[in-house]
């Protein structure tokens, strides 16, 4: 089992969510989050005053599939997350050791 990590614009979040709906991926945690990479905030004008903007809002999406699913929900998040512009996000994936369903004890994939 793997996990992924998106981070994304917030505004793509619904077209994420919907094309990974198609693909069969059926769960997710969503956090709204703030960070900065390469783009290194921005500056907005308040009052007249210039101030510098550190960490931008963005969207983490978490998701545990079945490693088959691993590469075209990659594909998907890639595809429709993707505006060309900086800032766009990253994705991060990891293992998963063991996945456990409270309610009913069901562990892995069962548990997905």
């Amino acid at each position: 089992m793997k996990k992924i990590e998106a981070i994304i614009k917030p505004f793509k979040l619904d077209d994420v969510r919907e094309a990974l709906s198609d693909i069969g991926i059926t769960g997710m945690t969503v956090s709204e989050v703030r960070g900065f990479g390469r783009q290194k905030g921005h500056t907005e004008l308040y009052r007249g005053a210039e101030y510098m903007v550190d960490f931008l809002p963005k969207v983490k999406v978490e998701i545990i599939i079945s490693e088959d699913l691993l590469d075209s929900c990659i594909d998907v998040i890639r595809e429709t997350a993707y505006t060309g512009k900086i800032g766009d996000g990253k994705i991060f994936v990891y293992d998963v050791a063991r996945v456990i369903r409270i309610r009913t004890g069901e562990e892995n994939d069962e548990a997905l």
